[in-house]
């Protein structure tokens, strides 16, 4: 009796949980397991995004560039901060990719039914096929992205700061070493002195900071706005969920609409399909909107670097202003190929994960509702 009960409990809870609900843990829980897989790509490809390396003729003189290659500066991290340093933000990311995917996939949905009950209503009056199109779809998708935007950018503030920790605490360290070099060169510092000083630098080992020594150095440098830094170029890059959304909603309503044509055991897209829309949707998406998100990390990353005011941003139009005269047009595509790699990888599985999940509510939610009727 008692395991009757509490299946009519569970299948009430299953029940009352709109389509929106669904889709919004569904997508938390793809989000998880795609950021825990490519974690490692997307840190090192945040220090790619933020690395300042000069023009010949631009008087801008950063830290020396990084090895080329995204397989040797993983190793190089490895080396340097050990396997931890892949990791550095981790628990502030999980945080955000399941608050961002919930968050954006419950809107998404919320959108997307309203827009399907327009486009069934203009159907009735004889205007289109009674689904939405392309422009729906990305309107759809750029309200659920702002609203996930504004709601979780502090979230990814820090995580773009514990990210770039070590590799920002280098460039000052190197900054310093340059500093003394030239104080000796210009005969300001003895030779002995010099070297003491040298050998203190060299003893400097960067460490990874937590999530609450994040905060409270954003919060120092900037206030409470300095957990909203890089929100206009995010705010931009909605139209980035915008278009790989239109881009995968497109190309399932196609490949449904082919489908329906064929025999009945071939008509439900596999979980392979899946992996392979969200790949394409991503691919297209992130190739688009690549340079506003290295404008967005270089916003986000840490400011003070050994002192050179050329390497401080004070908003959108100051860093792209700055970065092109002093690093040239190729700075906005730093890291463009792990970028690449990793955000199709993620999403691919996202997506695949997220409508297995959705399939599995639906399984379960059906299953609960057969024993019932049998227990009864």
């Amino acid at each position: 009796m008692k395991n009757i009960e509490y299946g009519i409990y569970l299948l009430r809870v299953v029940s009352g949980m709109s389509n929106a609900v669904v889709n919004g843990l569904a997508g938390a829980g793809g989000g998880i397991v795609a950021q825990i897989i490519t974690f490692p790509l997307q840190t090192v490809n945040t220090r790619q995004q933020t690395e300042r390396v000069a023009k010949k003729d631009s008087t801008l003189t950063p830290a020396t560039s990084p090895p080329s290659g995204t397989l040797v500066q993983i190793f190089q991290v490895i080396r340097n901060e050990g396997l931890g340093g892949l990791y550095s933000g981790l628990k502030p990311s999980l945080l955000g990719t399941a608050a961002s995917q919930g968050i954006y996939y419950y809107f998404y949905q919320a959108f997307k039914n309203k827009a399907e009950a327009i486009a069934a209503a203009n159907r009735k009056k004889g205007r289109g096929d009674g689904s939405p199109g392309m422009l729906s779809w990305l309107l759809v998708a750029a309200l659920a992205g702002s609203l996930n935007v504004l709601l979780t950018n502090p979230i990814w503030v820090l995580v773009t700061r514990m990210q770039t920790q070590t590799q920002a605490e280098r460039k000052i360290v190197e900054a310093k070493r340059e500093a003394l070099l030239k104080e000796a060169s210009e005969n300001v510092l003895t030779y002995s002195s010099l070297q003491g000083h040298l050998a203190a630098l060299d003893s400097i080992k960067p460490q990874p900071y937590g999530t609450f020594q994040a905060a409270c150095e954003v919060y120092n440098e900037s206030g409470i706005t300095g957990f909203w830094k890089g929100i206009i170029p995010t705010l931009i890059m909605v139209c980035n969920p915008s278009i790989q959304f239109m881009i995968y909603e497109t190309s399932l309503k196609y490949l449904r609409a082919k489908r329906a044509t064929w025999k009945q055991h071939l008509k439900d897209i596999t979980a392979l399909e899946i992996f392979l829309l969200g790949a394409l949707a991503k691919l297209g998406a992130t190739v688009s909107t690549y340079p506003l998100l290295v404008v967005k990390s270089r916003l986000q990353a840490k400011q003070e670097i050994g002192g050179n005011t050329l390497l401080r941003y004070s908003g959108t139009l100051d860093a792209i202003v700055k970065m092109i005269h002093y690093e040239g047009l190729g700075c906005f595509y730093k890291g463009m190929s792990t970028k690449i790699v990793q955000s199709v990888f993620a999403a691919s599985v996202l997506f695949m994960i997220k409508e297995e999940l959705v399939k599995a509510f639906a399984l379960v939610a059906k299953s609960q509702k057969i024993s019932l009727n049998i227990a009864r």
